[in-house]
């Protein structure tokens, strides 16, 4: 089975021209090694697919006949993804925090104050301690 219809099969990409796509940017992997979106795949191949900033690690068990339903593909794949992977997904999203949401238009006078005030602030500590030594 090809490996991008494998993907779509297995429910990692929605469609399979996404599953293509991905192939072709090459963040999918088959024991190690960047594919075509027409390699074929077997059981006890490795895949390697990065989506969504995580690198999952799958074994393949069994090739489908077509599409499964979710509760199916334990029957196909095994999901070896280390949890390291999640916790860096988790570190993202809390680094990305911010209290504005995006296309809420320009910051308020308010706003670019507390800005003005955090850009501001590490470059005021450091000048302070060269002020008192001179």
């Amino acid at each position: 089975m090809r490996v991008d219809k494998f993907l779509w099969s297995v429910r990692y990409f929605k469609t399979r021209s996404i599953a293509t796509e991905a192939c072709k940017q090459g963040k999918v992997r088959v024991n190690e090694a960047i594919v075509k979106p027409s390699r074929e795949v077997y059981p006890t191949d490795k895949l390697s697919v990065r989506k969504n900033q995580i690198n999952y690690e799958l074994e393949i068990l069994d090739l489908p006949p077509s599409r499964v339903g979710a509760k199916l593909v334990n029957l196909y794949i095994n999901d070896v993804t280390p949890k390291e992977e999640f916790e860096k997904r988790e570190l993202l999203k809390y680094s990305q925090d911010y209290y504005r949401k995006k296309g809420t238009g320009r910051p308020t006078k308010k706003d670019r104050r507390e800005l003005d005030d955090w850009f501001e602030s590490p470059e005021n500590e450091s000048d302070e301690p060269s002020s008192k030594k001179e």
